[in-house]
């Protein structure tokens, strides 16, 4: 067997922000923590800080007043920050700044009048920040059938946005759908689909076409995570999404397989060697990375962290 270790792979500059902004809070504020949905989408994580006394609500009414709460990676509404607010809670805003951006797009286009179709996942936590900013503006779209299903007129004065999440195919037939049913649609000036997503995908669409199975690592609410499996799926690949070594099924593999493994952008690296390290000791299989580009990004921890130190 061999096995291809996809590169990129793994935590995002937007993941590894987020963690370490949870690690910062446990150490400057200790225990009862806060955070407003999962930090970010993956069982490992979550349930590691579980065990360190961080509690994961999913409203702020379950926080007691005068608590610290961090949100999480994914962003959140003016309401919850309004609520936050009446509970007189210190929060502590860990949203990837790649999602900022596209709030601050939506405020934006909302104020200029437009129509937002915002390209996402119902439900998503994302998602829900977002439409949150400027909710009598935004509608959400999510195939093209929902595009032609738009009751707004083709001279409509429209913009678009994108979760950062999503698989870039897709999301480009969706915006050709939307600019030839609008014509003078109006997009963000850069892609709001994030660098980590981009490089994971382009990863795997390079070197799918080596493997005969495809390992995703990372959790089943992850989109990103999802779009990977898909997208190894699209190209005729036996492709599974699991969380860690237990999943693992002897009958995805022959002996003689050359199975890609890569990871979502919020699985931890130790869960990815633990897959890679069964698959060596049980088929002898040696390892090769394959690196399709390098990322050097990296994101300041919140504002609300940068301004206080630790008390010795």
């Amino acid at each position: 067997m061999k096995i291809i270790l996809a590169n990129p792979r793994g935590f995002c500059a937007g993941v590894n922000m987020a963690i370490d902004s949870l690690e910062r809070a446990l150490e400057l504020f200790g225990t009862p923590l806060f955070v407003y949905h999962e930090i970010v989408h993956n069982h490992h994580v979550v349930e590691r800080f579980k065990k360190r006394g961080v509690v994961f609500v999913d409203t702020i009414d379950e926080i007691p007043a005068n608590s610290v709460v961090l949100y999480s990676a994914h962003g959140v509404s003016p309401e919850i920050r309004e609520a936050s607010e009446k509970r007189n809670l210190n929060a502590i805003d860990a949203t990837c700044p790649l999602v900022t951006k596209v709030h601050l797009e939506a405020i934006r286009f909302a104020k200029e009048g437009y129509t937002i179709l915002l390209i996402g996942h119902e439900g998503h936590d994302e998602v829900l920040g977002t439409i949150g900013e400027a909710p009598a503006n935004i509608r959400l779209v999510q195939d093209v059938a929902e595009v032609a299903a738009l009751d707004l007129p083709n001279d409509a004065r429209v913009a678009f946005l994108t979760q950062t999440t999503l698989s870039i195919d897709d999301a480009e037939v969706i915006i050709a759908a939307l600019r030839k049913r609008f014509p003078h649609i109006v997009g963000p000036k850069k892609d709001d689909i994030c660098y980590a997503t981009q490089n994971r995908q382009e990863a795997v669409k390079e070197l799918v076409p080596e493997a005969d199975v495809v390992l995703v690592l990372g959790s089943q609410n992850s989109s990103n995570s999802l779009r990977l499996a898909e997208l190894a799926s699209s190209h005729g690949k036996p492709a599974y999404l699991i969380d860690g070594v237990h999943e693992m099924q002897p009958s995805w593999f022959k002996p003689t397989d050359c199975v890609l493994v890569t990871a979502g952008a919020s699985a931890p690296e130790d869960v990815v060697q633990e897959c890679v390290e069964h698959l060596k000791r049980t088929y002898h299989a040696t390892v090769e990375t394959h690196t399709i580009r390098e990322e050097d990004v990296s994101f300041n921890l919140p504002k609300e962290l940068r301004s206080l130190t630790l008390v010795s």
